[in-house]
C-alpha cells in the first residue's frame, strides 16, 4: 500500500496543476471495461490510441467517403500553447476530445468545436535524461479516469471532467534515462505502458498498474535475467544495460487474453561487440498474458541489431484469410523494411518479404530469420546500409481496411553511412557507440504510402510523398486513407486505387497519425500539425 499512499499525497499536492477553461463540464459519460473491448461498435468515438484493441486504425464510418471527400472544409482548429513538434493522437469520448500537449499536458476540448473545457499540466524536475523530443503521443481512458504517461517516467489519473489528479506513479528513475512518450494501453483494471530511454543503457520493460489505485501489478522485463536461459543472448551481464525499450503502444486479443508489445533496439545502439548474440528480446515482438504479465511467446525480427532498427512498431490484428484458410494475423511493417506476418495465437512465422528499400539481408530463411549480408555491419570509415537509421517506416502508425484486405504503410527508401565508436557505459548518459549521416540529399530518396497484401506482401499501388513524411494513417468504411506530409498538407487516398482525392495546406508538419469521430451525426476528421490540432468535415 506504500505505493498507492505516496499516490494519494502526490494527486492533492498537483490538483492546482488543473486550470478550468470553461465554466461547463465536459459531457462525459463513463467508458467501461465492456465499452472499450467492443470499441469498433462505437465508430463515433476514438477510445484508445489505435482506435480500438486490434490497432487497424480502422474507422467504420463512411459520411465522408471517395464521392465527397474532396469537399471537406476545416470545422475548427485548437492552438496548442507549447510551441514544439505535435505527436499526438487525440481520443474521442461522448463529443470529447482529450489531447496531449508536450512535454506531459492533457487538454479536454469540445470535440465538434474545440472550445476548451480544461487543462492539466504535469510538473517536471528541472533535469531530466530523455532521447528524441519532448514527447507525449496520447492518453487512455477508462471509467471516470484519463490516463497519460509522462516525459518523467510517471504515470498520473486525471478526472475526466475536471483534469484533476486522482493518483499518480513513479515507475523509474528518469536521472539514470528512463522516460515515457507513449500513450498507455488499458485492459480490463489494469494500465499497460512501456518506457522509452533505449539510447541510454537502461533496462526495458512493460508493466500493468491498477486503474482504481496506481500499483504496480506485474513487471515484464525485456531483457531476461540469469534465471531465464534466454539470458545467455548477452554476453556477460550486458543484460543490464541492453535497453529493448518499449516507447509504443501495443494491442490486445480479448479472446486470447494476450497484449502484443514490440521492442526497441540492444544498447549500445551500434557496437554489438560488447554484447554478443542475439540479445533477446529486442527487435521483438512479445505476446504476453494480460493478468500475469507471463510471456506466452515473442518473435524477434532484427537478431543483434547493430543499425538502430527498433521493432516499436504497433502490431496490427487482423483476422483474414492466409493460405486458404481464416487465420488470427498480426502485421507488421518492420523498421528493418521487412513486413512480416505472423499467426498471433502461436507467434509462427507465416510470411516475410521488404517493403522498402534493403540491402542488409539476402531475405529471411524459413523461421523468418534474416540471411545476412556480408560487411554490413558499421565501421570508423562508414558502412552505406539501407534501410537508414530511421527504418522502412517507423514508430508512425499503418492502418489496416477489413473493407480492402489491405495494410497501408508510409514507407522510405534510403540509406544511412553507419559508424561505431567506442563507448563506456555511464548512467545517465548516452550510449549509442556509434552513429550515422545520410550519404546524400534526403530529398533524393523516395518514399510512399504503400499498400501491401496480407496474403503474399505484394504491392498493390503506391501514393508517391515529397518530401519525405513521417505521418501515421488511418483508413475508414469511405474507403479512404488519410495522411500527411512534412511540408504541411493532410491529403484523402482512394483506399483501392491509391488515387489522390483531396488536399488541404494545415501550414506545419504532420507528425502524428489522423482519427475519425461524429457528433450529432456529423463525421469528423482530425490531424495534429505543426502545434495545432486540425478537425475538417463536409460541409452542411
Amino acid at each position: 500500500m506504500k505505493l498507492f499512499t505516496a499516490a494519494v499525497l502526490i494527486s492533492l499536492a498537483a490538483a492546482s496543476n488543473a486550470q478550468t477553461l470553461s465554466e461547463e463540464a465536459p459531457p462525459f459519460s463513463s467508458v467501461s471495461a465492456e465499452r472499450l473491448l467492443n470499441a469498433d461498435g462505437e465508430p463515433q468515438n476514438w477510445l484508445m490510441y489505435s482506435g480500438d484493441y486490434k490497432s487497424q486504425r480502422y474507422s467504420r464510418l463512411d459520411q465522408i467517403d471517395r464521392g465527397n471527400a474532396d469537399n471537406l472544409q476545416i470545422a475548427w482548429v485548437h492552438q496548442l500553447a507549447v510551441l514544439d513538434q505535435a505527436e499526438t493522437t487525440p481520443i474521442v469520448v461522448d463529443g470529447v476530445m482529450y489531447i496531449t500537449e508536450s512535454p506531459s499536458t492533457v487538454i479536454a476540448v469540445e470535440a465538434a468545436t474545440g472550445r476548451p473545457y480544461w487543462r492539466y499540466e504535469h510538473p517536471l524536475p528541472d533535469e531530466m535524461v530523455f532521447c528524441c523530443g519532448r514527447n507525449n503521443r496520447g492518453v487512455a481512458v477508462q471509467g471516470d479516469r484519463v490516463i497519460m504517461s509522462t516525459l518523467d517516467a510517471h504515470l498520473v489519473a486525471l478526472d475526466a471532467r475536471t483534469g484533476s489528479v486522482m493518483w499518480e506513479a513513479e515507475t523509474q528513475e528518469t536521472a539514470s534515462g528512463y522516460s515515457k512518450t507513449a500513450a498507455p494501453l488499458i485492459v480490463g483494471n489494469k494500465v499497460l505502458s512501456g518506457v522509452a530511454g533505449g539510447e541510454y543503457g537502461i533496462r526495458g520493460f512493460v508493466d500493468a498498474y491498477n486503474i482504481d489505485t496506481g500499483d504496480r501489478d506485474w513487471r515484464f522485463f525485456t531483457t531476461p535475467g540469469p534465471d531465464n536461459p534466454d539470458s545467455q543472448t548477452w554476453s556477460g551481464d550486458s543484460w543490464r544495460r541492453g535497453g529493448s525499450a518499449t516507447w509504443m503502444t501495443g494491442s490486445y486479443d480479448p479472446e486470447l487474453n494476450l497484449v502484443y508489445w514490440g521492442t526497441g533496439n540492444p544498447g549500445p545502439d551500434y557496437d554489438g561487440t560488447v554484447r554478443v548474440g542475439d540479445n533477446l528480446y529486442s527487435d521483438s515482438v512479445v505476446a504476453l498474458d494480460a493478468d500475469t504479465g507471463e510471456m506466452k511467446w515473442y518473435f524477434q525480427f532484427t537478431p543483434h541489431d547493430i543499425h538502430d532498427w527498433d521493432s516499436t512498431q504497433i502490431p496490427i490484428l487482423a483476422d483474414t484469410m492466409f493460405d486458404g484458410e481464416p487465420r488470427k494475423l498480426m502485421l507488421f511493417p518492420n523498421r528493418n523494411a521487412f513486413f512480416y506476418v505472423l499467426d498471433r495465437e502461436t507467434g509462427e512465422f507465416l510470411l516475410g518479404t521488404p517493403y522498402a528499400k534493403q540491402t542488409w539481408a539476402e531475405g529471411l530463411d524459413s523461421n523468418g530469420r534474416p540471411i545476412l549480408v556480408p560487411g554490413k555491419e558499421p565501421s570508423v570509415d562508414g558502412t552505406v546500409v539501407s534501410p537508414a537509421i530511421t527504418g522502412g517506416s517507423n514508430w508512425w502508425s499503418p492502418t489496416y481496411s477489413p473493407r480492402t484486405d489491405l495494410l497501408y504503410v508510409m514507407a522510405y527508401d534510403a540509406e544511412t553511412r553507419y559508424y561505431i565508436r567506442k563507448t563506456a557505459y555511464e548512467e545517465g548518459d548516452s550510449y549509442r557507440a556509434g552513429g550515422g549521416e545520410s550519404p546524400e540529399s534526403p530529398e533524393s530518396y523516395h518514399r510512399a504510402v504503400r499498400a501491401l497484401s496480407p496474403q503474399t506482401g505484394e504491392l498493390r499501388w503506391e501514393f508517391p510523398v515529397n518530401p519525405r513524411s513521417t505521418s501515421g494513417l488511418m483508413s475508414t468504411a469511405g474507403d479512404l486513407v488519410f495522411g500527411g506530409t512534412a511540408d504541411g498538407y493532410f491529403f484523402a487516398l482512394d483506399a483501392e486505387s491509391g488515387e489522390e482525392l483531396w488536399h488541404k495546406s494545415v501550414g506545419g508538419r504532420v507528425h502524428a497519425a489522423p482519427i475519425s469521430y461524429a457528433v450529432a451525426g456529423k463525421q469528423y476528421v482530425a490531424i495534429a500539425a505543426g502545434n495545432a490540432v486540425f478537425s475538417f468535415a463536409l460541409p452542411n
